[in-house]
């Protein structure tokens, strides 16, 4: 079973949940899915082992998912650029690297949306529920951001998204 890119929504939605996972449907209305949708990504998760599975009330493999995110993401889903548009910040223009990194004189990336209110340069986002995803949870958008720093970022960039998202991976499930 081949990943897909809404499995990483999912995967990065449930790292979220120190305990239990909450019910599909829940989760499909956070993430703008379908609970279909949500429970494919989740079996395909538990096929590449990013999850621990039923037994572990479907928590994720943090080793495994900070491995692949760190290591394998940018291959399997790697950035695309649009046009100029109005949107969602995301990359360095959002938090956490927001803060981090010097703005520059270049459009901001950021994911398409209606309801967007900065003007850059289009990152098609993992998938296409994602900006509606983040701006319901301000910590998952911060994690989303990150990955498309992974995804798209030059090296000062990426290494930065890289030791922030190991953290916020492993302080999320009491490791260290």
């Amino acid at each position: 079973m081949n990943l897909k890119p809404q499995d990483i929504v999912v995967a990065l939605k449930l790292s979220g949940y120190p305990n239990a996972r909450p019910p599909i449907s829940i989760m499909a209305g956070d993430l703008g899915l379908s609970p279909s949708e949500v429970h494919g990504a989740i079996q395909r998760l538990r096929s590449s082992r990013l999850l621990h599975g039923a037994a572990l009330k479907d928590k994720p493999n943090i080793s495994a998912l900070e491995e692949f995110l760190v290591h394998g993401l940018k291959y399997a889903f790697p950035a695309e650029h649009g046009e100029v548009t109005r949107g969602v910040p995301t990359s360095y223009a959002a938090e956490p690297l927001k803060s981090e990194i010097a703005a520059s004189s270049d459009l901001p990336p950021v994911w398409q949306w209606h309801e967007g209110d900065t003007r850059g340069i289009g990152l098609e986002p993992l998938y296409k529920s994602v900006p509606y995803a983040a701006l319901r949870d301000p910590a998952l958008y911060q994690l989303l951001a990150l990955v498309d720093a992974i995804r798209d970022g030059r090296a000062r960039e990426r290494n930065l998204a890289e030791r922030d998202l190991v953290e916020r991976l492993r302080s999320s499930h009491g490791q260290s």
